[in-house]
């Protein structure tokens, strides 16, 4: 929740146009529908899962929530709680879609050669995509009728619908003076986190690479989940890290976010235990 608070803090910080555009943060537990399929198996990239809706991304089937939300109407940005605007986003918003349905951009190495969409930063002309309903296609994961993965990247979409959004929009881990959109994807560096205890399940299947898998699968049988990382690393960045800092000192400083919530968050392994520590040294980040 801070992580999708400071993010939405940004969006309007370093837009020209704040007052044109609203942001909503969806949550799951406003979902009971997520909540009922607690312990149940479904398939991810062929390999059978529990759902864990205590997973760090558990939200991840939201992404596809916005066309429902906005009435299948307008125009929509849907961003995962770790994509942080150091750009306006405006000019995304208003951007000429060509006639897609989606904008985004392939995932990094091979899953982006092999065809899977990253779907953490999606600009949606939701009335092109009327087919999408969440709740519905959620419930076909557990009847095993849709697979996770084909799901998430896209795969089940017309690939003309599909077009390619610039990697600035969707920076995974790296910061330039070329960014618009940083996204702190790679999970075990994320900036809020480290020290702190992963509670994320790594991926553990990649069709195009079953020997991948299986190798993943038999570490976590032998040793057991996590036990080779343990806790979350340090962003090898430090530029990042005054960026999230700073933008979260603003968010405290304008009540966005409380220090009761942070307080909370830190207690329950969300925040790292420095936290306030590196809010005291944030320095001011440029207007």
């Amino acid at each position: 929740m801070v992580g999708a608070l400071v993010a939405g803090h940004a969006l309007k910080r370093n837009s020209r146009h704040a007052e044109s555009f609203d942001v909503r943060i969806i949550r799951t537990e406003d979902y009971p529908f997520m909540v009922a399929r607690e312990g149940q198996p479904f398939e991810r990239d062929g390999v059978i899962r529990s759902w864990r809706n205590d997973d760090l991304q558990s939200f991840t089937p939201l992404r596809f929530m916005p066309p429902e939300l906005m009435g299948y109407a307008g125009r929509a940005l849907v961003i995962d709680p770790d994509v942080f605007a150091v750009a306006d986003v405006w000019d995304l918003l208003s951007r000429d879609m060509r006639g897609k349905a989606i904008d985004c951009r392939l995932r990094h190495g091979l899953k982006g050669r092999h065809g899977q969409y990253a779907t953490s930063v999606m600009l949606l002309d939701c009335a092109r995509l009327a087919h999408w309903k969440c709740e519905e296609q959620f419930g076909e994961l557990f009847a095993f009728e849709r697979d996770y993965m084909d799901w998430i990247s896209l795969k089940l979409e017309p690939a003309d619908s599909i077009g390619l959004l610039e990697a600035e929009w969707n920076d995974f881990d790296r910061l330039t003076a070329a960014t618009k959109m940083l996204h702190n994807t790679r999970r075990l560096t994320q900036p809020w986190k480290t020290g702190l205890p992963i509670e994320f399940t790594p991926e553990d299947g990649f069709s195009p690479a079953p020997l991948y898998g299986w190798i993943v699968r038999l570490g976590k049988q032998v040793i057991g989940p996590n036990k080779l990382i343990g806790h979350y690393w340090r962003h090898p960045d430090r530029n990042q890290e005054l960026l999230f800092f700073g933008l979260l000192r603003e968010c405290l400083d304008q009540g966005i976010v409380t220090e009761d919530l942070l307080r909370e968050e830190m207690s329950r392994d969300h925040v790292r235990h420095d936290a306030f520590a590196l809010l005291e040294r944030a320095a001011p980040l440029a207007a």
